[in-house]
């Protein structure tokens, strides 16, 4: 099902009852110079799909901090250059599984607006301490993490933050 994600569509639906939440997100696309030339990291989640480390914000966090945060939760990575640039995607789903069960657990919504803030991160190594969250990564070269990431909002991301970086010598 594709719903706009907007905000008045989101209370008419609170307002009927509906266990709707609007989530929000940080990440970092993150990358590195290598030999081959710039390579992106992807990590696998739980359910099969490859994004990028992003999670939601915790109370009093700026988006950037809650960003640095969970790649340092997600990756172990401590060190990043961030680049003064935000990419802003939403989108909609239902909870399914695992996570559909711990929203009711926690009495949130199960009908999610997610709003997401990424941004691009340049790494010195590609060294990776892997959190518990995740099954794998891969370090990939543009195209190869392009064709790789598997939702269109993470692909737009990636492309975005390529033609970023290609266009502001990293």
């Amino acid at each position: 099902m594709r719903l706009p994600v907007w905000r008045p569509l989101y209370f008419l639906l609170k307002a009927c009852g509906l266990p709707v939440a609007w989530d929000i997100s940080a990440g970092v696309v993150l990358f590195c110079e290598t030999e081959r030339g710039r390579e992106y990291l992807l990590i696998r989640y739980p359910s099969g799909h490859f994004d990028y480390a992003r999670g939601h914000l915790e109370a009093g966090e700026t988006k950037k901090e809650a960003a640095l945060r969970e790649v340092r939760e997600e990756t172990g990575i401590r060190e990043v250059q961030f680049f003064d640039k935000e990419f802003h995607t939403k989108f909609f789903y239902v909870a399914k599984g695992g996570e559909r069960e711990r929203r009711i657990r926690d009495g949130k919504g199960v009908i999610i607006f997610k709003e997401v803030f990424m941004y691009p991160g340049k790494v010195a190594n590609k060294d990776i301490r892997l959190s518990h969250e995740h099954t794998e990564y891969v370090w990939l070269p543009y195209q190869e993490a392009l064709a790789k990431v598997t939702f269109e909002n993470a692909q737009r991301v990636l492309a975005e933050t390529e033609a970023y970086l290609s266009s502001h010598a990293s």
